[in-house]
């Protein structure tokens, strides 16, 4: 009934960096990435989602819609989501709108929430106090003035 899965529909893959292969620089699509293999260095650019698989090892920074890691990765991702899958490994900077975290994953490195407002903006607001009610006191306790 109720699933922590809200994981966004597959859509189109238009790039895969196979599991023998070694990639360096730059790469920019409009659809989804899967990457299989090695990544050394450089920029992983999509409006799509890039899929970091099992085996997968990647160093380098990723600007995508949806990030999920299976593999290792380290840099720094710009996203809407990412998902820390079971067995992944992530070192690096994050900066997102939701995060999600698999038990069995591993996360070492910074975490930047977006959309939240700046914690002293926050902080600094008063807690709202309530008003006071009068309280009367019965007739027979009142004293003669």
């Amino acid at each position: 009934m109720f699933r922590r899965d809200s994981r966004p529909a597959p859509d189109q893959i238009d790039a895969i960096i196979g599991p023998r292969a070694t990639f360096s620089g730059q790469l920019r699509t409009d659809g989804s990435i899967r990457l299989d293999g090695a990544v050394e260095s450089g920029l992983i650019e999509t409006p799509g989602n890039v899929l970091i698989t099992e085996g997968a090892r990647v160093m380098c920074d990723i600007k995508a819609k949806t990030v999920s890691i299976a593999g290792a990765y380290k840099g720094v991702i710009n996203a809407e989501r990412v998902e820390l899958l079971e067995g992944g490994r992530l070192w690096g900077t994050i900066n997102v709108r939701s995060f999600l975290l698999d038990e069995g994953a591993h996360f070492q490195g910074e975490l930047v929430m977006q959309g939240a407002g700046e914690p002293e903006a926050l902080l600094a607001t008063q807690p709202q106090v309530e008003a006071e009610i009068p309280v009367e006191t019965p007739a027979a306790q009142q004293t003669p003035a």
